[in-house]
């Protein structure tokens, strides 16, 4: 007797479905707006503006060490 691939999962557990991440660009962009790091690249202006926001939010920002 054979049983499913889905049976086979439901009776050893795994039928539980893990909760991925979602991958698109509005999560990308609220997960990079928690988490503000130094950029990598960017027009002078953009830096100008980050080294600004460093100093007048340094507990926002995360240590450029940590990745």
């Amino acid at each position: 007797m054979t049983i499913s691939p889905q049976e086979f999962l439901k009776k050893y557990g795994f039928d539980k479905e893990v909760e991925e991440r979602d991958h698109s660009l509005r999560e990308n962009a609220l997960d990079h707006a928690k988490h503000l790091r130094r950029p990598h690249a960017g027009t002078p202006h953009d830096w100008e503006e980050w080294e600004r926001y460093k100093r007048e939010h340094p507990d926002e920002v995360e240590d450029e060490d940590e990745s």
